[in-house]
């Protein structure tokens, strides 16, 4: 089974998952599973398990062993519920396969680099082609005040930009570059930061930001250059604020009434009223099976019982918060889960601020600080979120841990040589 070294046609292929997030789920998710399943026969024919045999993949296998143990012990519907368990393992393994394909070919780091920046152009042009001219190149419209650009009717184009510009921005601090690539990363930046407030996705900007200033804080090079791109962002943003209401509602004033801020404000949330409702309704689910949960997937189904219904909107397919649905779906021991990896990366960034104060060496790379920037993103408690076993966003929230896993296990580390 050589097909894996040989055949370097499957980097093309693991890379064509960048274009294809922006199509929809199928495809990516098509891309992610046979990929796996190849790599899982290769490892297995092979006898190889050095990419199983570390802390974080056995960690994720417990994970997926034990939801798929609360599916068959819980879940009202298991149909529905296995499909979110069972076939969560995949996920790990494409992380796995990422790494690999690494070690055996650094041009995929050049690869991923440019099908990212391509894909990052192109939804940039076509979402201020739509912000300028009320509909986009393929005719969707720009109505209510929020740009989709290629996603048409959904509305997760910041989410995908905000998601992936550490990761991108991780791949642009290791290759050769000049001082014009310098300053096109940064405009790069700016608009891509400007589209997402436009866009009126709260949460995608807050995402891109918090990832900004712990890159900023944390990262050695070009630090100065991150922070003068950051505060022009921010003065565009503000002057884009004052001269648009709708904006200025959508960004500022909605958010501020909603969490107590405003004269008016009622009372003071976190969350939006819907948000809230939501995760309160969650949180009744978690008290009523705190050690195992409901079973993956079982909000949707739960969320119906009147018992467990709170404020306005109690019903969802998820409750827009991964600790709070991992606490509702899988007790408090799913939701161990998700807080290790969150202390993890904080302690990571605890260490790092540490050896920068005391002018010790890193304890981190550059490239393993954004990285680290991306997978803060995705285990950040405290913003609304998407369904933690959703292919699409699952897809989009595991790419830079591949990366990171390469960075950190593999005998031959990533370096500013490599690409």
């Amino acid at each position: 089974m050589n097909f894996l070294k040989k055949n370097q046609n499957i980097n093309l292929l693991i890379v064509s998952i960048i274009p294809f997030l922006i199509w929809g789920p199928f495809f990516p998710d098509l891309i992610v599973s046979l990929s796996s399943l190849v790599f899982l026969f290769y490892v297995i024919k092979n006898k190889n398990f050095y990419y199983f045999n570390n802390k974080p993949f056995i960690i994720f296998i417990i994970f997926c062993l034990y939801c798929i143990f609360v599916t068959l012990l819980r879940a009202e519907d298991k149909s529905l519920s296995l499909e979110g368990s069972l076939f969560y393992i995949r996920i790990g393994l494409f992380c796995c396969l990422i790494w690999y394909l690494i070690d055996q070919d650094k041009n995929i780091l050049k690869y991923f680099y440019y099908s990212l920046v391509t894909c990052f152009s192109v939804l940039i042009i076509d979402g201020y082609f739509q912000f300028f001219t009320g509909s986009n190149i393929l005719g969707f419209p720009y109505s209510g005040g929020r740009i989709s650009s290629l996603f048409g009717d959904e509305l997760i184009m910041g989410s995908y930009l905000s998601r992936l510009f550490p990761l991108l921005f991780a791949l642009f601090l290791i290759k050769e570059k000049n001082k014009y690539e310098i300053y096109f990363i940064g405009i790069l930046f700016i608009l891509v930061d400007v589209l997402i407030y436009i866009s009126a996705e709260r949460t995608a900007f807050f995402f891109l930001n918090l990832s900004t200033l712990f890159i900023i804080i944390l990262i050695k090079d070009h630090q100065k250059f991150r922070l003068v791109t950051f505060l022009i962002a921010l003065i565009l943003i503000s002057g884009l604020t004052f001269s648009s209401d709708q904006l200025s509602n959508r960004m500022i004033k909605g958010p501020a009434k909603d969490m107590g801020f405003a004269k008016e404000s009622q009372s003071k949330n976190i969350f939006t009223p819907y948000h809230d409702s939501l995760i309160k309704t969650g949180y009744k689910m978690f008290l009523d099976n705190p050690v195992i949960g409901h079973g993956p997937k079982m909000f949707r189904v739960i969320c119906k019982v009147e018992i467990y219904q709170v404020g306005i909107k109690p019903c969802a397919t998820h409750p827009h918060n991964f600790y709070i649905q991992l606490l509702a779906e899988t007790g408090i021991i799913g939701f161990s889960f998700l807080f290790i990896s969150l202390y993890y990366v904080l302690y990571c960034a605890y260490r790092q601020l540490k050896s920068i104060v005391l002018k010790q060496k890193r304890y981190l790379t550059d490239y393993q600080v954004c990285l680290l920037s991306g997978i803060l993103i995705t285990v950040w408690p405290f913003s609304p979120n998407g369904n933690f076993f959703h292919n699409w966003l699952i897809i989009v929230y595991s790419l830079p841990v591949g990366f990171y896993l390469q960075s950190i296990y593999s005998k031959e580390k990533s370096t500013k040589k490599n690409i």
